[in-house]
């Protein structure tokens, strides 16, 4: 039987075979970088192809039909310009960072995957 998205998705994050994917807060969210991920994981073709899509919406779109939400980090910010204008070059590189969440989908609990379900 062929893997379903969430079970995909945990074999991803827990295999050191992509650098474009893995455990976040913990082992509580899912990180993302977006423009390895399209290259890395979207690119691949024939036999090494994980999803049926080249497109990242397509893959955000499973990501919510099976109840994972997007988390925006809270970046504490500095009051002295160099150290802003640092922070900000940060932050810049680091949007590419895509955070998701599920309940079900926890490092620690693997036995709760089987609970991610299509909404």
């Amino acid at each position: 039987l062929p893997l379903c998205f969430p079970q995909k998705l945990w074999k991803m994050v827990e295999s050191n075979q992509f650098r474009s994917i893995w455990w976040s807060e913990g082992g509580k969210c899912v990180a993302i970088h977006e423009e390895l991920f399209k290259e890395e994981v979207l690119g691949r073709g024939g036999c090494h192809r994980v999803f049926n899509t080249r497109r990242i919406k397509s893959v955000i779109r499973q990501l919510n039909l099976y109840g994972f939400i997007k988390i925006q980090r809270d970046v504490q910010r500095s009051a002295s310009l160099p150290e802003f204008l640092a922070e900000e070059a940060a932050v810049s590189a680091h949007s590419q960072i895509l955070y998701y969440y599920n309940p079900c989908f926890n490092r620690a609990h693997p036995q709760l995957l089987e609970r991610c379900m299509r909404r």
